[in-house]
């Protein structure tokens, strides 16, 4: 039904935007990053959730973002809400990565998500995705905590992961990754 919205922003919230379109104010529920730096002047390409007593709309900046999103809907016991959690837990290419190498312990940081629907996820998607672990030399579990302590730091998560996709090309502790890191974005 409705594929893409753009138009100005009219209000916000911590799960939502509201945009103007065509004089109707839309509610698009996105991740919190894309929330925090959102302008005046949005575009998603979105998913219509239709439910029984409600219709939801998911807005994601990127074609691959609703791609993921839709992809994690057509596992039993996934909803809209948890695929947006678990999107809100770091960018899809890190995701793939956890998916592709069977990291269920990096999967159970989502709220809501516990180890039996983890495996899950890792199961019904591995397939999908491919095994893109093998392309990366960056052990999953190390790049994970060191994307959490630099976030924790206050550095963004976009800019940290792109500082450790230059920074790891070569087997790292999380440690030394949080150093090299460092190194760069300070």
């Amino acid at each position: 039904m409705i594929g893409y919205i753009e138009g100005p922003v009219v209000s916000k919230d911590e799960k939502s935007l509201v945009i103007l379109t065509s004089g109707i104010g839309y509610r698009v529920f996105t991740t919190n990053e894309t929330i925090s730096k959102n302008g005046k002047e949005v575009a998603f390409f979105t998913h219509l959730a239709v439910r029984e007593n409600a219709l939801d709309l998911y807005g994601f900046e990127s074609k691959e973002e609703l791609s993921f999103f839709e992809m994690l809907l057509t596992i039993p016991g996934i909803g809209p809400k948890s695929a947006l959690s678990i999107l809100n837990m770091a960018h899809v290419d890190t995701l793939r990565s956890a998916i592709g190498s069977g990291d269920v312990g990096y999967l159970t940081k989502v709220s809501g998500i516990g180890r039996k629907t983890a495996e899950k996820i890792v199961l019904e998607l591995r397939d999908k995705i491919g095994d893109i672990a093998k392309e990366e030399n960056l052990s999953m579990k190390e790049t994970g905590d060191a994307i959490l302590a630099l976030v924790s730091l206050g550095y963004s998560e976009r800019d940290v992961r792109e500082t450790l996709k230059k920074v790891g090309k070569n087997e790292l502790s999380t440690e030394e990754l949080i150093k090299e890191a460092l190194k760069q974005l300070g």
